[in-house]
């Protein structure tokens, strides 16, 4: 039997979905909660459980939640990224994966694909979202490769310089109603 679940989050699964993200922020990026990025994470019931068109998905080892995952309406904002990509992206049609975190004592179990997917389901059960956009630093180990089996890379922003976040742009298949995976073709 499978010892992990993989649902939307309740109300009971918020205090262990914060623990996942703080924990990711200070262990694996190691700069820790940064407010300008993170706050989110403050309010998770108001910014992903009560708006229609936001959700969190957790991961669940019994009742213990071990991964997140996150959809917000809303583009790539320019700065800090280029104001063609925030064009490309818009805010009203653009559904965001947010928060994608697996513990590293429950990795390799399917469970960031798993979440992925629900989060990719929950999408395409909104007409007005347009794409599904993600970026992510490519000095965490695995993010690249992850992202690269499920999404297509629209812009590279890396410098090389390993003091700066090295982030890749991706955009994931919007879900048809049919159940199949399509790409929108917005990126260049």
């Amino acid at each position: 039997m499978n010892p992990y679940a993989v649902r939307p989050a309740l109300a009971r699964h918020l205090d262990g979905a914060r623990r996942v993200m703080l924990d990711t922020f200070y262990r694996e990026f190691g700069y820790g909660y940064l407010p300008e990025w993170h706050w989110d994470v403050l309010d998770l019931e108001g910014t992903y459980l009560r708006p229609a068109r936001h959700t969190l998905i957790v991961a669940l080892h019994g009742e213990e939640v071990v991964g997140t995952t996150a959809v917000r309406a809303g583009g790539p904002k320019s700065p800090p990224h280029p104001e063609w990509l925030a064009r490309l992206y818009p805010d009203g049609t653009t559904a965001q994966l947010f928060r994608v975190y697996v513990d590293p004592a429950h990795r390799r179990h399917g469970l960031a694909h798993e979440m992925v997917r629900q989060a990719c389901h929950f999408v395409s059960e909104h007409d007005d979202y347009q794409a599904v956009y993600l970026h992510t630093d490519t000095r965490v180990p695995g993010a690249e490769a992850f992202w690269r089996s499920l999404a297509e890379p629209v812009f590279d922003a890396r410098d090389g310089d390993p003091d700066h976040f090295q982030t890749l742009h991706f955009e994931l298949p919007l879900p048809a109603r049919t159940g199949e995976l399509r790409f929108t073709g917005n990126h260049p």
